[in-house]
């Protein structure tokens, strides 16, 4: 595999190795030996699938202390604009936004600290992603930030009078409200 280091502490690109034939391809996504050799030591706990239809918007989502969650997001059908936010404070990244297309052709994963919050929006017709935790869901410190924040002002690569949201992300406050999470 091939690690990416980005201007976010912590924040990688994950390519992992393909080998492709007349048949397919093989790929190892997570294999936690060579991650940890990598410097990358945490433990997933947690699965989580989503499967979701052109210009979906999902997120964007967080877990604060002591829940907060590491993620490795990759997506297996389709194609998604991937974003991480970071709200830790005393990076000098703060309220960046880093985004990175992920797709079942490309095969690239991101991995997320703990600090940043997480979305996505769906290019592709349908789209489905898969990510890893290494901490367990819990709602109680569960939140986010509403997709459309001015002070961010994220292009999410679809046509935002088309996006599709939920009920409870339009809810969302702004990234303001996130101060002395991380």
């Amino acid at each position: 595999m091939n690690i990416t280091k980005t201007d976010f502490e912590g924040l990688l690109i994950v390519d992992p190795k393909v080998f492709a034939d007349s048949r397919g391809y093989f790929v190892e996504t997570y294999h936690e030996d060579r991650y940890q050799q990598t410097g990358m030591s945490m433990k997933f706990v947690q699965d989580n699938q989503s499967r979701s239809r052109r210009n979906v918007i999902r997120g964007l989502h967080f877990q604060r202390a002591p829940h907060a969650q590491t993620k490795l997001v990759r997506c297996i059908e389709g194609r998604i604009w991937d974003i991480a936010v970071d709200l830790r404070q005393n990076q000098p990244t703060y309220k960046k936004v880093f985004a990175i297309e992920l797709s079942a052709e490309n095969k690239r994963q991101l991995l997320i600290p703990k600090g940043f919050a997480h979305g996505f929006s769906v290019l592709s017709e349908y789209a489905e992603v898969l990510y890893k935790c290494d901490t367990y869901y819990h709602p109680e410190t569960a939140g986010g930030i509403v997709y459309n924040d001015a002070e961010l002002n994220i292009d999410w690569k679809v046509d935002l009078k088309n996006a599709i949201l939920s009920e409870a992300d339009m809810k969302l406050p702004g990234v303001a409200s996130t101060i002395g999470y991380f």
